[in-house]
């Protein structure tokens, strides 16, 4: 079969093979994220005895570490492709956590800190180029859908397996933890880095002469709408639930630890469980529509945990309440996964794919960064109630700008019925394809 005939076949059914390597990738970063970052605090504030104040900085440095690469990746996705990055990713996220592992003191595990949050940020948008790369419009929402569930799936294992190995009265039982975390990232490097990835589909030259980098991303109106949405989808609830709505239960309602640990696996559950159920309900649907259904069944999970402290003198209902939130959060979290992937596939253009996939994630790792804080200050104070208030407030918000947005994305965007993206003619000579 010649290599033409070949990258047709791929871009009307995606590249099979390639897409499945990549997945793995994805489970594989997971499964190591899982299996540490639950015990990255008592590591640093307990085993290695530096007080809640040095864990505190190591987590704001893993967290700005993405904003300190993630503008760079972008430009290295879209000049030299996805594969290199990944590579470059994994290597610093191996080392991060191996120098974690053996780090002692509080420069140390800082300085392995900022090269661990680097590894795995870069890691996450060359990830989603290579899905986008190994699928087409009609099967991408499938693929971004089983990623989701494939880092839930992952993540909740790896949490599981790494608690039976931490005891806090046995460091070298934390060093050995982060070293198989640093194994999981050179085991992404050799499965997915290795990978066929299809080329990247051609645009006109003249098209090349626009604005590049971020400016790009900023000059793209439903591109910036896209992103203010985003942030706000993040810190509502990827930015809460395990930060705000665990300090409410715990500290406010008086959920015991091991049901929290339940209510947060009934919300791994309920995405597992409803995932593949949810593509085929939006596939036919508009996207910026399963949006805006996720802000009203969020809403719902606020509403509940409203009741929860109301009742939260009756131990067995309240509990239940919040068991509910979790799961609630799930349905939302399963509506969103085939949705926003995409649209940013759709948005971007071919040569700056790179770019709009690490906006994204930057977008992502602000808003999860801002939201704990916020949310645990909020709970912590005592004032409970304006902070379920306030977060339904921005649940409602979420609903809101998802249905502005619609008028921003054409109907093939938007996945609206019937919507076919119509082919520009040009003459070969004038293509050029992108990294």
């Amino acid at each position: 079969m010649t290599g033409t005939v070949k990258q047709q076949r791929q871009r009307r059914h995606g590249a099979g093979g390639p897409l499945r390597r990549v997945q793995i990738g994805n489970a594989l970063s997971a499964f190591g994220s899982g299996f540490t970052m639950p015990y990255m605090f008592v590591y640093v504030d307990q085993v290695r005895g530096l007080g809640s104040l040095a864990a505190g900085m190591v987590f704001t440095v893993f967290a700005l570490a993405a904003l300190a690469v993630l503008p760079f990746t972008g430009r290295g996705i879209d000049r030299y492709g996805p594969r290199p990055v990944l590579l470059a990713g994994a290597a610093l996220a191996a080392t991060g956590a191996f120098a974690f592992g053996h780090a002692t003191g509080a420069p140390m595990l800082l300085v392995s800190s900022f090269l661990f949050g680097a590894g795995v940020t870069t890691c996450q948008p060359a990830l989603a180029t290579m899905i986008v790369r190994c699928s087409t419009k009609a099967t991408r929402s499938r693929a971004f859908a089983l990623q989701f569930t494939l880092i839930n799936l992952g993540m909740g294992i790896g949490a599981l397996v790494g608690g039976q190995i931490v005891n806090v009265a046995d460091p070298s039982s934390l060093t050995r933890l982060f070293t198989i975390e640093a194994v999981t990232f050179l085991g992404l490097a050799a499965v997915t880095g290795s990978a066929r990835i299809p080329a990247a589909a051609p645009f006109l030259l003249q098209d090349a002469k626009g604005p590049s980098g971020l400016r790009a991303l900023v000059a793209d109106k439903a591109m910036l709408r896209l992103c203010l949405l985003a942030g706000l989808i993040f810190f509502t609830c990827y930015g809460q639930f395990e930060s705000g709505v665990a300090a409410f239960a715990t500290d406010t309602v008086g959920t015991a630890p091991s049901t929290l640990g339940l209510a947060i696996g009934a919300n791994a559950l309920t995405i597992v469980v409803l995932q593949m159920f949810m593509v085929k309900l939006t596939e036919r649907r508009r996207r910026t529509t399963a949006m805006a259904a996720a802000g009203v069944v969020w809403l719902g999970a606020w509403t509940m945990a409203l009741v929860a402290g109301l009742i939260r003198g009756e131990a067995l209902a309240a509990t239940v309440a919040i068991v509910a939130v979790y799961a609630l959060f799930g349905v939302g979290e399963s509506l969103l996964a085939p949705t926003l992937g995409p649209i940013v596939a759709d948005l971007a253009p071919a040569r700056l794919l790179g770019t709009y996939n690490s906006g994204y994630a930057l977008v992502k790792q602000i808003a999860i960064a801002v939201g704990p804080a916020v949310g645990v200050l909020l709970v912590g104070s005592g004032t409970w109630p304006v902070y379920l208030a306030a977060m339904a407030g921005c649940t409602l918000l979420i609903v809101t700008l998802a249905i502005r947005l619609r008028r921003h994305l054409t109907p093939a965007q938007d996945n609206a019925a019937g919507a076919t993206a119509a082919p520009v003619p040009a003459p070969v000579r004038e293509l050029r394809t992108a990294a």
